[in-house]
């Protein structure tokens, strides 16, 4: 029997949301390359517990993820892990465009004359997919952009590398948690790009056995092994 549960194609500029369950994963892949997905994270069972950026990169002393990090939420525990990547570098630290970027970038396209090719900002998209579930704008918590490079340099200033991504690259994220995934594939904030032009990704939900004593991301940092202690007695 196949582990597949599904594949999804969300079309560039468009937006998802699904409940990871404990024991599957999300494989992310960029189609066409140069794809940006922008994603938040939140515990099903209490979106008062969400993913924390502060506290997963100040505990695995990173300030890129890949392979072997982990997302911790506010409480310690971990919603998802990175258990496969292609890429070596997604993003964390940019956050989304809102409509006032989005205009200054590229000008105007609006739905009444463009219908679904209009210019979407990422920010009201992610606040109309979360008011799906109840959550208000408040609720907004920090994005990962996967498949985007952005370089920080010593003075502070960020700057994006375009191509960070090719044509068939994935990022393979576990449940730990049953989480919330929304995510949308707007262009990344920083990308200078003036053409408006977002990139779509294939998902695939699959089951995955439970993570073991040597599991890449529990091993990867002393952090990330207490986090999985504390997911694990979460589901006793």
């Amino acid at each position: 029997m196949s582990d597949v549960l599904f594949e999804e194609l969300v079309p560039a500029g468009a937006t998802w949301s699904h409940v990871m369950k404990r024991g599957t994963a999300l494989r992310i892949t960029d189609v066409e390359g140069g794809a940006n997905c922008g994603a938040l994270f939140y515990n099903w069972e209490n979106f008062a517990e969400r993913y924390n950026m502060p506290d997963t990169l100040k505990a695995q002393h990173v300030a890129k993820l890949t392979t072997g990090n982990v997302l911790f939420t506010d409480m310690g525990r971990i919603l998802c892990s990175v258990v496969g990547d292609t890429v070596g570098w997604h993003d964390p630290l940019s956050g989304c465009a809102n409509e006032k970027l989005v205009a200054a970038r590229y000008g105007e396209a609006r739905y009444q004359q463009h219908r679904n090719d209009y210019y979407k900002s990422a920010l009201t998209l992610f606040r109309v997919e979360i008011a799906k579930y109840g959550m208000t704008p408040r609720d907004m918590t920090a994005v990962i952009n996967f498949f985007s490079k952005v370089v920080v340099d010593d003075g502070g200033g960020m700057t994006f590398v375009p191509g960070n991504s090719k044509a068939g690259d994935y990022v393979d994220l576990r449940a730990e948690m049953n989480t919330l995934v929304v995510m949308n594939t707007c262009p990344h904030p920083l990308d200078l790009n003036p053409q408006y032009a977002p990139k779509p990704v294939m998902l695939q939900v699959r089951r995955v056995p439970a993570p073991g004593p040597d599991d890449v991301c529990r091993v990867s940092r002393p952090e990330n092994g207490r986090g999985f202690i504390l997911t694990e007695r979460y589901h006793l």
